[in-house]
């Protein structure tokens, strides 16, 4: 990584000196070098852009929330970079609100939605602009442009966005003098909240986090076709995976091999991972979130790959599949996985438009309650088990949740809404039962302690029932096991 130089410099054009390395090998900038760096650049701005594929729909989001607080002005910021170590950063992720309402990914943004009487409110959103070249910032400033690529410009941000833009810095002020009713989502640019700090409340500012959580709880036609774009690459990253067991049973951390494998196809195809992959072999499968992938993948042992393909636009997959790693599954896990793929197809059956949302859930509970009464593991009846929730000890979690820009989308809209709340088609959730059984349980016979099965799917609420986006990848068990025989001599 190239060492940034280290001396003063002019300050930026809101006065704030530009931020050096303390250690830097170059002690000034000569008066000839910073007058020749200001010249001599050609012109790159861009124009008669498109606007983005998904500015019509952000544009019926903006309006959804301008109805729903009218006369309100309301503030939505994207982030800022978050330090990893010393002077470096984590990869920068604009908050699910802010890129659902504006389409835009850059760190630093803020969409603000000033009333405007009857028209409701108007938007504008605030970036910052072109490194500037006149003072240095755009080579001397750690985030300037030759260090960390060109950013658009406003205008051009304009015409992307389909949104008036102003330049970030100038939006502290802008805030610090506003007047009337403010709602801010919080958690995302302490700046901004300061700005805002005797003109907001917990109470309202969290209503407007959870109208924008409910909002996304109904994909629009985008949304929909960006969720099957990053199932697809998920599916081919599964199909990756099944490839390179063998060689992962090589390796002493076999599962960052995994992880890694499934990661290469994350960036080639998306943006990233939705989430940390979990590439769980052996025992690690009863973790439900085992992110360290540090362990041996064994022939013998499931592994059980839970991961997912985040589109450039920031929707996820999350797919779960359980595989033997020598390619057949013994006895006892067969029936163990058997158990979870009919509480799963009992769950997927249960997801249609008007059922309650916890109706997938109670389906695959009842299955694996079933099973676990039938293989003398708890004591019946049926009925009985699911009243005290005696199951849970092996099946754990609920059986799915909502799926778009966040893994765990909608997670803070109103429950009344959401858990207690009715299914509509446009909805994606997944189902994703699954068992359990830890090494140190000593209520199970020995031969089931370190087995952990899941199969999760990302299903679409129709009209007319729903669809399985990701059945592309097999589930019933022997179509696993052919599936990986042809994969493995392909």
């Amino acid at each position: 990584m190239a060492d940034e130089p280290g001396q003063e410099t002019p300050g930026t054009p809101d006065d704030k000196p530009i931020k050096q390395r303390k250690n830097g090998l170059y002690a000034a900038v000569s008066d000839e070098l910073a007058e020749n760096m200001k010249s001599g650049w050609a012109d790159t701005e861009l124009r008669g852009l498109a606007p983005l594929p998904q500015a019509g729909q952000t544009a019926a989001r903006r309006a959804a929330l301008s109805a729903r607080f009218p006369g309100e002005r309301l503030v939505v910021p994207a982030g800022n970079l978050r330090t990893r170590s010393n002077d470096t950063e984590y990869p920068f992720r604009a908050s699910t609100e802010y890129a659902y309402l504006t389409g835009d990914q850059t760190q630093d943004g803020v969409l603000v939605l000033e009333p405007a009487g009857a028209s409701g409110h108007d938007a504008t959103v605030y970036l910052l602009p072109r490194s500037d070249r006149g003072n240095g910032e755009f080579w001397l400033d750690g985030q300037g442009e030759l260090w960390v690529g060109r950013r658009h410009s406003l205008a051009e941000a304009e015409q992307l966005l389909g949104v008036p833009a102003k330049d970030v810095r100038t939006l502290a002020d802008a805030l610090s003098q506003a007047s009337g009713p403010v709602r801010v989502v919080r958690g995302h640019d302490a700046g901004v909240e300061a700005s805002l700090t005797d003109k907001v409340t917990a109470e309202r500012d969290e209503e407007l986090r959870s109208f924008l959580s409910e909002a996304r709880a109904v994909k629009d036609e985008f949304e929909i076709g960006e969720l099957r774009k990053a199932v697809d690459s998920t599916v081919r990253g599964f199909e990756d995976v099944a490839r390179v067991l063998d060689r992962a049973e090589a390796e002493t951390r076999g599962e960052r091999y995994i992880e890694g494998t499934f990661f290469l196809r994350a960036r080639i195809e998306g943006n990233d991972v939705g989430y940390g992959s979990i590439c769980a072999s052996g025992p690690h499968a009863t973790t439900l979130h085992w992110v360290r992938n540090d362990g041996r993948v064994r022939a013998g042992d499931l592994l059980l790959l839970d991961a997912g393909v985040e589109t450039d636009t920031l929707y996820t997959a999350d797919v779960t599949r359980t595989l033997p790693v020598d390619g057949s599954f013994t006895p006892l896990q067969r029936k163990i996985y058997d158990a979870v793929y009919e509480a799963q197809e009992a769950g997927i059956a249960a997801v249609t438009p008007g059922a309650k949302y916890r109706d997938f859930h109670d389906a695959a509970q009842r299955v694996l309650a079933e099973r676990l009464v039938e293989w003398g593991l708890l004591e019946g009846p049926v009925e009985k088990v699911l009243e005290l929730g005696l199951q849970r000890r092996w099946t754990l979690h609920g059986t799915g949740h909502m799926l778009g820009l966040d893994v765990h989308d909608c997670a803070v809209a109103r429950r009344e809404v959401y858990a207690d709340g009715t299914l509509e088609p446009g909805m994606c959730l997944t189902v994703e039962p699954g068992l359990y059984f830890q090494a140190d349980d000593l209520t199970v016979p020995e031969e089931y302690r370190g087995i952990g099965v899941r199969i999760e799917d990302d299903i679409l609420v129709t009209a007319d029932g729903n669809r399985n986006l990701s059945a592309g990848l097999p589930r019933a068990s022997a179509e696993v096991e052919t599936w990986l025989a042809g994969l493995r001599t392909a």
